[in-house]
């Protein structure tokens, strides 16, 4: 028995073999990675809205400076400060949101270095409505030579919470 150990203790440790891993692993990797989804995160850029300006003939004379849209349940409303406002109802049961993007862009066209607006919203507006109204505000397509274009509108987004249904 004696014998036996010893013979045993001076032989050397057998070789590992790890052929048949690395195969796998060569396999394996490849796959994983084609087979992987890459997800894309897309992130809007939101500003707070700003302090209304006191009502000075210098705030007065300067038409379109602050443009407003508020998000009801059932209508959107378009202000100016302190000016007309016009109502997109529902159609369908759904926002209007190529009327918007119309209205929209007849007001850029009359003040083209405004890139800024507010979005008011009512509390239990859905976000999927939120997000399809900032993409509406965002840019729209038109079409010149007979060929869509996209146009940017009011990238600059603020977010506020929205006056009493009374008031706007």
């Amino acid at each position: 028995m004696r014998r036996r150990w010893r013979r045993q203790a001076l032989q050397e440790p057998p070789e590992m073999n790890i052929t048949a891993f690395m195969n796998l692993m060569v396999i394996l990797v490849p796959f994983l990675l084609i087979t992987a989804v890459f997800s894309r995160m897309t992130i809007l850029g939101l500003e707070l809205p700003v302090a209304r300006e006191p009502d000075t003939q210098a705030a007065k004379d300067r038409p379109g400076q602050r443009l407003e849209l508020v998000l009801r349940r059932d209508r959107i409303v378009i202000a100016e400060q302190d000016g007309a406002a016009i109502e997109v109802g529902q159609r369908d049961g759904h926002y209007d949101l190529a009327r918007v993007s119309a209205l929209l862009t007849r007001v850029k066209a009359a003040f083209p270095d405004k890139t800024d607006i507010t979005l008011l919203l009512e509390p239990e507006i859905a976000y999927d409505d939120l997000v399809q109204v900032m993409d509406a505000v965002r840019q729209t397509v038109v079409e010149r030579q007979g060929r869509p274009v996209r146009v940017e509108l009011f990238p600059d987004i603020a977010i506020g919470d929205a006056p009493a249904a009374g008031r706007g």
